[in-house]
């Protein structure tokens, strides 16, 4: 299987910049339907991942005004990325190790893509995608 991330991933992706707020990065979950947004500093490099569940569990839940709350302030642990070159077999023993759902691949410095569960699913026969899922549902995961 000689296919790089680049091939199956979800190109295209809009970041949250650091001093966003929390609702704002909501609302553009909602509008774009997706579960994370990575998030972006003033050079347009990664310096984070928010989901959908670190707003709930570490805003919503603590009562913060998400109206006033950064997006840099309360978005999950360290970011796990893969590079836009590296093999399906790189992506996915990453995906495994990291337990993530989402991973953002970058090309050099620059964030080009996303690699979602939906992306393997679509790409990648049954048993691998099988694999992952099995994995990364074993402990409760942050991406």
């Amino acid at each position: 299987m000689a296919v790089a991330a680049r091939d199956i991933m979800t190109g295209g992706v809009q970041c949250a910049r650091v001093d966003e707020t929390v609702t704002e990065a909501a609302r553009t979950m909602r509008d774009l339907q997706v579960g994370s947004l990575p998030i972006c500093g003033a050079d347009d490099r990664l310096q984070g991942m928010i989901t959908d569940r670190d707003i709930v569990l570490r805003c919503v839940a603590e009562g913060l005004d998400t109206t006033q709350a950064e997006v840099q302030d309360h978005a999950g642990a360290e970011v796990v990325t893969i590079g836009a070159d590296d093999s399906v077999e790189e992506m996915l023993r990453t995906m495994r190790e990291a337990r993530v759902r989402r991973l953002p691949v970058i090309d050099g410095h620059d964030l080009v893509g996303m690699i979602s569960q939906a992306d393997v699913a679509r790409n990648l026969p049954d048993e691998l995608v099988g694999a992952l899922v099995e994995t990364i549902s074993e402990f409760p995961s942050s991406g």
